[in-house]
């Protein structure tokens, strides 16, 4: 019961919003809003590790998380707490993996309805906040949390790209776990937390855009047909 509670707080406040991402004026727990599937905001950081080539970095998920335990995910994800905005929701970056971030380095990459119902009683709706960030950091420099993840992995860009697009079944890269031992690893597609939309394809080009140095044009997706955004409605 302490490893769960450290892996997420059920009593943690989210403020509550509509299928819009628009703020509904009050806040619930967490423990709630998961159970009576309220929509609320979350933040994924999409990192780029340049050491010196490109790699994706991605962070396999605690197992005792709530919604995809284990699962392999973006390297940084998170809520925004009730009052929160997305500077402040940065934090997570340097709780989770040791990467402290403002909001002048993160670049925007699109907004997303997310809704997920597999996990036994968790009945998951999020509005998520998808930026991006390259570094110039080795693997070796970050540190993951140990109450929120069960270790980090870098994949060479190229091939993270063509498997979260579809194009390859596996790829393999670098892992290191929570004591610092370095791996070979290889995932799948089905390692990874699941995606119905094109939601990693899209993120996927936006961040080889970047690498390009080209701005990505911002994607908004629409999740079970619930919710559609405009860009200017993402909290700065």
């Amino acid at each position: 019961m302490l490893r769960c509670m450290a892996a997420q707080d059920p009593r943690e406040l989210f403020d509550v919003v509509d299928a819009r991402g628009r703020p509904l004026g009050f806040a619930k727990p967490r423990g709630e809003v998961h159970r009576d599937g309220d929509w609320h905001q979350a933040l994924h950081v999409w990192v780029v590790l340049r050491d010196p080539e490109p790699r994706l970095l991605l962070q396999r998920r605690s197992l005792e998380k709530d919604t995809w335990p284990g699962a392999v995910d973006v390297a940084v994800g998170g809520h925004l707490r009730a009052g929160e905005g997305i500077a402040e929701a940065l934090r997570e970056a340097e709780e989770e993996i040791g990467l402290a971030l403002a909001l002048s380095e993160v670049v925007p990459l699109g907004l997303r309805a997310y809704a997920n119902d597999r996990a036994p009683g968790v009945r998951d709706r999020e509005i998520q906040h998808a930026f991006g960030v390259i570094v110039a950091r080795p693997l070796g420099a970050l540190r993951p949390d140990p109450e929120e993840l069960a270790g980090l992995i870098a994949v060479p860009f190229a091939a993270a790209r063509a498997l979260y697009r579809g194009e390859a079944a596996s790829a393999s890269g670098e892992a290191i776990d929570l004591a610092g031992v370095r791996s070979t690893v290889t995932i799948r597609r089905e390692d990874c937390v699941k995606s119905d939309d094109d939601y990693a394809a899209l993120v996927m080009d936006a961040l080889g855009a970047l690498l390009e140095g080209r701005t990505p044009t911002p994607f908004a997706l629409i999740a079970e047909g619930e919710a559609r955004f405009a860009l200017a409605s993402t909290p700065r």
